[in-house]
């Protein structure tokens, strides 16, 4: 975990903070901020740190799309997720992308569970972790046979992501702010 610059941590927060009230209000993250975010990642990062930073940048955009793509792909995932958590890839790189992953799937599964509970469907919401994961490794669509695991169903819980994904990036950047050394 580094430190990243404030005027990065700045710009992160400034992405992922609109992001998760526009996810929570209207169910999308606008194309036009993730844009700006991925552009002053990768512009800030080449100033910052020149061909390194220009790199790490890009690097990190790379990433978030190599994880977050096959998750749209498999009609888990929206868009705009994969979009935003690729330009914070670009902000802060791939290594502490990771740490901003680590943290935004442990915070997921926390409140995947605690929607499941709170609608009481955990047991429903289990077995479907279980026939994902079986249908995967069968390389087989989940969402082909069970209707319930496509986004874009009316019987899919939906959980807005980029709330998630904004309080793993603030959790991060808390953590990076006492653990990392400056």
């Amino acid at each position: 975990m580094t430190f990243p610059p404030v005027v990065l941590q700045i710009i992160l927060v400034l992405l992922v903070v609109p992001a998760a009230v526009y996810d929570l209000r209207f169910r999308r993250i606008p194309n036009w901020l993730v844009l700006a975010g991925l552009l002053l990642g990768l512009g800030l990062n080449s100033f910052l740190f020149e061909w390194t930073g220009l790199r790490a940048s890009l690097l990190g955009l790379g990433v978030g799309l190599l994880v977050y793509f096959p998750l749209y792909m498999l009609r888990g995932m929206g868009a705009g997720d994969v979009k935003l958590m690729a330009a914070v890839g670009s902000i802060v790189g791939w290594a502490d992308w990771l740490g901003i992953f680590f943290l935004t799937a442990l915070i997921g599964g926390v409140a995947a569970i605690a929607l499941l509970v709170s609608r009481q469907q955990l047991a429903r919401g289990l077995s479907n972790v279980g026939y994902l994961l079986v249908e995967i490794l069968c390389l087989r669509p989940p969402y082909a046979r069970k209707e319930e695991l496509d986004l874009g169903s009316p019987k899919s819980v939906k959980l807005p992501h980029g709330v998630v994904i904004a309080w793993g990036s603030v959790l991060f950047l808390g953590a990076a702010w006492i653990w990392a050394p400056r």
